[in-house]
């Protein structure tokens, strides 16, 4: 962007980017009451360029974070409505015959937004579903044979309803594991939900948010992320929390190799975001249930009992 002379605009540093990244989290924090460790958390993953599933039941802000997130980074938005007649056409685009040029027109979907808000995702059928999976994984659609790139930065936030409620899909893995990380709001503490009922409401407050920080920044920071650390005494701890993950029993199946990548970039983004160009084990501890909890599946799971806080509990430091 070039300055008011003309000349073009330094660079701005990592460490002013950070600090943006900072200010960001802060109006999150205005927005989403009470949610500190949650907001952090969805930022680190973006940060890592990682997608994000929000689980929880309606109500509870997962739709206005989702929103906010976007406005505070200035990233472009597009929401789908996952309802069980939604089609992958209706997802990624679809080409139309004009009759004047005697041609098919592509019709871009609102898949092409650098954030994709997938509000209700396992409400539709695995069939729209899937029209995700290549978005995710290759941050490209393919209509009609043609292979068409999708903006960057490019972000899932999907929100899901428990899969105990009525008119839900279970996601089926290959989906799940696409999520970098899966977060739950929960309910308000009753001070902090006695302040959402005397205030004014969420999405008047949305609408008058600013964007703190910019795409270009978010993907410079990603670069950085890869430049954070990570000794061999830390690449031990995650594959031992990756190898008990394998050979306990209580789990059907273990962390894959993909598992443990997203683990260590989340460590380092989570390290990053507290202006440290090392990870050390607490980062790792830090984003282990957020990583993991989706990707684990053990038998005779009760309610409230997670898979990741159990690992981190399992697994001592070398």
């Amino acid at each position: 962007m070039p300055s008011v002379d003309g000349r073009p605009a330094p660079a701005e540093s990592a460490a002013e980017q950070l600090a943006q990244l900072a200010q960001a989290l802060r109006a999150l924090e205005s927005i989403i009451l009470g949610k500190q460790r949650q907001l952090r958390l969805s930022l680190a993953c973006l940060l890592s360029g990682g997608h994000l599933l929000i689980e929880d039941l309606p109500g509870v802000g997962k739709t206005t974070l989702a929103h906010g997130i976007a406005r505070v980074l200035g990233l472009s938005c597009h929401r789908i409505q996952f309802t069980s007649d939604l089609l992958p056409a209706d997802i990624v685009g679809v080409s139309i015959y004009q009759r004047d040029s005697g041609k098919f027109t592509f019709h871009p979907g609102p898949i092409f937004a650098q954030l994709v808000l997938a509000d209700e995702v396992n409400r539709a059928t695995p069939k729209a579903q899937s029209a995700l999976l290549e978005a995710m994984e290759e941050r490209q659609v393919t209509v009609d044979g043609i292979t068409r790139a999708l903006p960057e930065p490019f972000f899932v936030v999907a929100t899901q309803n428990p899969a105990e409620q009525v008119g839900t899909f279970p996601l089926p893995e290959s989906q799940l594991d696409r999520f970098l990380m899966r977060i739950r709001l929960g309910y308000p503490e009753r001070a902090l939900e006695r302040e959402l009922l005397r205030g004014e409401d969420r999405r008047a407050l949305l609408r008058r948010l600013a964007a703190a920080a910019s795409p270009a920044a978010l993907l410079q920071l990603r670069t950085e992320v890869d430049r954070v650390h990570a000794s061999e005494a830390l690449l031990d701890y995650v594959q031992a929390l990756v190898a008990w993950s394998r050979e306990h029993p209580g789990y059907g199946a273990g962390l894959s190799p993909r598992a443990a990548i997203a683990l260590l970039r989340a460590a380092r983004a989570w390290a990053l975001l507290d202006g440290r160009r090392a990870v050390i084990p607490e980062d790792v501890q830090a984003v282990t249930p957020a990583v993991v909890g989706h990707r684990l599946r053990t038998e005779g799971e009760s309610p409230g009992d997670d898979p990741g806080e159990r690992l981190v509990a399992a697994v001592p430091i070398p």
